[in-house]
């Protein structure tokens, strides 16, 4: 069965990166995530297996690699298994 992706302002509510599919929408709105380095701005956009995302939240720069897609919006737990972390640890403030 091939990879019909999913949107992407459900993916990172389903990643537990907001709490409603709406704060996902408008973070993907005012241009806050980049998919595949590009700047997205349509909530719609799908997203596939494979794919790149880069958002800043909490004051810290996330760069994911999409791992696996959602079927519903599970617990934090099952949520982490949906992405690979791939940037950089953050440097301790001196």
């Amino acid at each position: 069965m091939p990879d019909e992706g999913i949107r992407l302002d459900k993916f990172l509510w389903c990643a537990r990166i907001v709490k409603t599919r709406g704060l996902a929408r408008r973070m993907v709105e005012q241009g806050v995530v980049r998919l595949n380095r590009a700047r997205i701005v349509k909530p719609g956009q799908n997203i596939h297996i494979g794919d790149v995302l880069t958002f800043v939240w909490s004051e810290r720069l996330h760069v994911w690699r999409v791992r696996a897609l959602p079927k519903r919006r599970g617990t934090a737990l099952e949520a982490r298994l949906l992405y690979d972390e791939i940037s950089a640890p953050m440097e301790p403030a001196s």
